[in-house]
C-alpha cells in the first residue's frame, strides 16, 4: 500500500515546465519515445496480450507512486502511451521520470519499442 505522502500527490510538486533543450536531452536517454507537441509518446509491442496488460499494471503502479498518470491505449499486444503534465500545460520532470519507469517495465517484460501515434 502506498504511504500517505505519495497518495496525497507528493510528486505533483515537480511541475515546472521543461525547456525545449531539457526535453531534447532527456529524449536522448529514452529510446522509442518522441515529442508530439506538449506530450511525450511511445508504443511498446509486447510478446502477447497478457504481457501487454501486465505492462499497463506495472506502469500504473509506478504512476501511482509518482502521483502522475499517463494516457494509455491497448490494441491487442501493443500499448500506446502519451505523457503530459496537464496542470502545468506541457512537459515536466514527472513526464520524463514516468517515461523512464515505463521503459524499464517494458524491458523487463520483453516488450520492444513500436510505432508511436
Amino acid at each position: 500500500m502506498l504511504d500517505t505522502a505519495v497518495r496525497a500527490g507528493q510528486g505533483r510538486g515537480m511541475s515546472r515546465l521543461l525547456a525545449d533543450e531539457e526535453i531534447t536531452t532527456a529524449l536522448g536517454d529514452l529510446p522509442g519515445w518522441r515529442r508530439d507537441g506538449q506530450s511525450l509518446v511511445a508504443a511498446y509491442d509486447a510478446p502477447d496480450f497478457p504481457t501487454a496488460v501486465q505492462l499497463i499494471v506495472e506502469a500504473g503502479d509506478e504512476a501511482e507512486q509518482l502521483g502522475h498518470h499517463p494516457d494509455v491505449d491497448l490494441r491487442w499486444k501493443v500499448t500506446h502511451w502519451r505523457l503530459s503534465t496537464h496542470s502545468a500545460g506541457g512537459l515536466t520532470q514527472l513526464d520524463i521520470d514516468l517515461a523512464h519507469r515505463i521503459s524499464q517495465a517494458a524491458a523487463r517484460l520483453g516488450a520492444g519499442a513500436g510505432e508511436a501515434r
